[in-house]
Formats: structure tokens, sequence, C-alpha cells
């Protein structure tokens, strides 16, 4: 359930007053002062503090507002939580990832592991990655070109270089 929901539920589920909650919502919820919460919402600071003083009840237009704005900021928060790679590949692939989470400068991103055995399973692998909310896409060399043309999120391609020389060592040992 949302901050918002949680907040309607209370005061008319529950009958709860709306002061508390509000300003449990605002402050603690939120992590906002009511000074910032005022200027995302339009609704004059002064207003809110009568509000949360219990001196005035909102209007239905300002309580509107009111939820309105925090479903804005909620939504906005799980935007920026889920912000993740995927990563398209083999089982082998994927096992060598050690770390599910990447550290870019300050910035944390997750990465999301989709297992294929195919091409065919890549695309369709590549196309619920975007709809799952991905930022970025790396997969294969031979599934890349056509990944590149069906989502709208960049694709980086995987460059298997040590790996490569390995494979043609192995493959020198056994011709020889």
């Amino acid at each position: 359930m949302t901050i918002a929901d949680d907040l309607v539920a209370e005061i008319f589920g529950q009958d709860k007053a709306l002061p508390g909650i509000l300003s449990k919502a605002i402050k603690q919820k939120l992590g906002m002062s009511i000074g910032q919460f005022s200027e995302k919402s339009g609704v004059p600071a002064s207003t809110l503090y009568k509000i949360l003083s219990g001196e005035r009840d909102p209007n239905l237009r300002t309580f509107r507002r009111i939820l309105t704005t925090i479903k804005e900021i909620e939504g906005a928060e799980t935007n920026k939580e889920q912000k993740f790679i995927a990563i398209v590949g083999t089982r082998g692939v994927l096992d060598e990832i050690e770390q599910p989470t990447i550290f870019a400068g300050k910035e944390a991103v997750d990465i999301k592991e989709y297992a294929v055995t195919s091409i065919e399973e890549a695309i369709i692998a590549a196309i619920k990655a975007e709809r799952d909310g991905a930022s970025a896409l790396v997969c294969a060399p031979i599934a890349s070109p056509t990944v590149e043309k069906i989502v709208n999120i960049p694709v980086v391609t995987i460059r298997p270089i040590s790996s490569v020389r390995r494979a043609i060592e192995l493959a020198v040992k056994k011709i020889s």
C-alpha cells in the first residue's frame, strides 16, 4: 500500500485525526519539511500549518492536491529505487556475475539477470527487461544488433575477450 493509500485508510477507515497522520506522512515517510511539501503541492505553507495544527480542515480541492502530491513524490522515489541494468545471457554467463549491485561513483545500480538459451529467448527477455523498468541492457554480440532495434534503452554488447582466447587455446590443444 502507498503512503497516500495509508493516509486515506487511516483517516476514513480508522477514523484517525488528519493532523497527526498527515504530519507523519510528510515529515517521516516522505522525509520533507512542510515548506518543501508546500512548494511541491502548491498548497500555501500557512494552510498546511493550520491543517496540521487542527485549526482548520482542508476543503476537498486542497485534500486532493495533498494526495496527488504525495502520490507524485512516491512515484518519483519508486522510479529511483528501481533503477537496474538487465543482463541477458546464458546461465554460464550469468553465473560469472559476482555482485548484485554495481557502484558508479556514488550511485548504486542493481543488476537483474535474465537467463536465456536461444536468440529468440534473448529478444523476448530484452523486451521483458525494458517493460520491467531496466535503465540499460547488456547482452551477447549475437543478439545485440536485433535487440537494439527493438528496445528504447541503451544496449551494451558483451565483449568476452579473455574467454575467446581461452577457447582458441583449448581448440589448438585439441587439434594438436
